[in-house]
C-alpha cells in the first residue's frame, strides 16, 4: 500500500456552513455568560432575556451580526456579490 494512504485519517470532513464563525462566537459568548453558568439556563433562554444584566452586550451584538449574516443570504444582490463575513 502506498505511503500517502497511511497518512490520511478516516475522519469525516465537515463542510463550512454559512455564518458558522459568527454562530460559534455567539454560542461561546452565551455559554461563558453568567446566565448560562450560574442560572443554569439554555443559550436560547438567555437570548430571550433582553434587559438581563447577566448577558453581556457583546452577546447581543453578536446576535445582531448573526441575524444580518443570515438575512444577507436571502438578498439577491448579496447572493451575486458574496456574503459579508
Amino acid at each position: 500500500m502506498p505511503k500517502f494512504y497511511e497518512d490520511v485519517e478516516d475522519k469525516p470532513t465537515r463542510t463550512k456552513l454559512a455564518c458558522e464563525g459568527i454562530r460559534d462566537d455567539l454560542l461561546e459568548c452565551l455559554l461563558k455568560s453568567d446566565c448560562c453558568r450560574k442560572d443554569k439556563n439554555t443559550p436560547r433562554q438567555c437570548m430571550s432575556k433582553v434587559g438581563d444584566p447577566s448577558v453581556p452586550d457583546e452577546c447581543h451584538k453578536l446576535r445582531v451580526a448573526f441575524f444580518d449574516c443570515r438575512r444577507s443570504m436571502l438578498d439577491m444582490r448579496t447572493r451575486f456579490r458574496g456574503r459579508k463575513e
